[in-house]
C-alpha cells in the first residue's frame, strides 16, 4: 500500500440519498459536457476525472474559450472556470435537483455560455427530468468527501494497472450515467452491438459504447447492481466459460446476474496490503478474458507487466 494511503468506509446505508442526489447533479454537467465536446470514440468526450479536490470535467470548449466545471467535495462548491478568467461557484449543499439544474444553468449564461440539453435522467429506471425533480435533495459533506477520497484511493490504483498495457486503453474516467470509475483495454477486434435497453439510452449510444472487444474494469461506490461499494470486471462480447475462471483474490467472484466479477470493497479497505489485493484481481479476471478470447497478449502488454 501506497504510504499515506487512506480508504475510507462507504457503507451505502449511511449515504445512499447523498449518492442518488449526487448522481442525477453529475448528470446535469455530464450533459451539458456532451453538448460542448466532439464526439471520442466509445464517448470518452463526456467523462469526469478525478483530482486532489474532487471531479472535473476539463477544457470543454465554447466559441474560443473553454469552461472547467469543478465538483470540489474539498470546499464543497461547484466551481465554473473559463480560460479568460471568469468563475462562478455556488455551495454544495441539500438541494433539490431542480434547484441545482436551474442554479447551474443561470450560472452558465452569466458567463456568456448558452447550452440546451436533454434534460432526462440516463441509465436510471422510472427517472423524473432535472427541472421537476424535487425528491433528491440530499447532501451530506462527509460522506461526499468520503466517496471521493474512495475514487482517489481507486484512481491511483486503477492507473497503475493501466500502465502495464500497452495496446489501446481508455483513461481511468468516471462515468457520470453510471455513476462508477472506469478503465478499459481493447484486444484491436470490432464486437456486435449490445443486446437488451439501458433505460433511456438508445441503441446507437449503447453500439458506439461497445463497438469493440474489451476487458473493462471499474469501481462502484455503491450504487452498481451489486448493492454496495465494490470493483468489477467484464469481458464484452463475454468469452465463453469466463464466469468459471478461478480466482486467486480472497473475497472475488463472479455475479451470474449481472455478468461480472465482483471484489466488494470493504475487502480491499480491509487487506494489510489493499493496493496488492486489488491489482491481482484485476491482472487475473483480465488475464482470463485475455486468454479465452485469445487476445495477442505479447503485443498488447509491457514487457515486465504481471502476467
Amino acid at each position: 500500500m501506497s504510504e499515506g494511503a487512506i480508504w475510507p468506509d462507504l457503507p451505502l446505508a449511511a449515504w445512499s440519498e447523498t449518492c442518488d442526489t449526487l448522481h442525477l447533479w453529475t448528470q446535469i454537467v455530464g450533459k451539458v459536457r456532451i453538448a460542448l465536446t466532439p464526439l471520442v470514440n466509445h464517448w470518452w468526450n463526456s467523462t469526469f476525472f478525478v483530482t486532489a479536490r474532487g471531479l472535473v470535467a476539463p477544457a470543454m470548449p465554447y466559441r474560443g474559450r473553454t469552461v472547467d466545471v469543478i465538483f470540489d467535495f474539498a470546499t464543497h462548491k461547484l466551481v465554473i472556470e473559463t480560460s479568460d478568467g471568469q468563475v462562478e461557484d455556488f455551495a454544495l449543499e441539500p438541494m433539490a435537483v431542480a434547484d441545482f439544474y436551474a442554479e447551474f444553468m443561470q450560472r452558465l449564461r452569466r458567463l456568456g455560455i448558452e447550452v440546451n440539453i436533454w434534460t432526462m435522467p440516463s441509465e436510471i429506471e422510472n427517472a423524473t427530468p432535472f427541472e421537476r425533480d424535487r425528491v433528491h435533495a440530499q447532501y451530506d459533506r462527509l460522506s461526499a468527501q468520503k466517496f471521493w477520497l474512495g475514487l482517489v484511493q481507486a484512481n491511483r490504483v486503477m492507473h497503475e494497472f493501466r500502465a502495464r498495457f500497452i495496446g489501446k486503453t481508455s483513461p481511468v474516467h468516471f462515468f457520470w450515467g453510471s455513476f462508477d470509475l472506469a478503465v478499459t483495454r481493447f484486444s484491436g477486434r470490432t464486437a456486435p452491438p449490445p443486446k437488451g435497453a439501458t433505460p433511456n439510452v438508445a441503441s446507437w449510444v449503447m453500439a458506439e459504447a461497445y463497438s469493440h472487444e474489451v476487458s473493462s474494469c471499474g469501481f462502484w461506490p455503491g450504487n452498481g447492481g451489486y448493492g454496495r461499494a465494490a470493483f468489477y470486471v467484464y469481458a464484452y462480447p463475454e468469452p465463453a466459460g469466463y464466469g468459471n475462471t478461478r480466482l486467486a483474490t480472497t473475497d472475488a467472484f463472479y455475479d451470474e446476474g449481472l455478468g461480472q466479477f465482483i471484489l466488494p470493497y470493504d475487502a480491499v479497505r480491509q487487506a494489510s496490503d489493499p493496493d496488492k489485493l486489488l491489482l491481482g484481481f484485476l491482472q487475473e479476471t483480465y488475464a482470463g478474458a485475455a486468454e479465452l478470447a485469445k487476445w495477442d497478449r505479447q503485443a498488447l502488454e509491457r514487457e515486465g507487466a504481471a502476467r
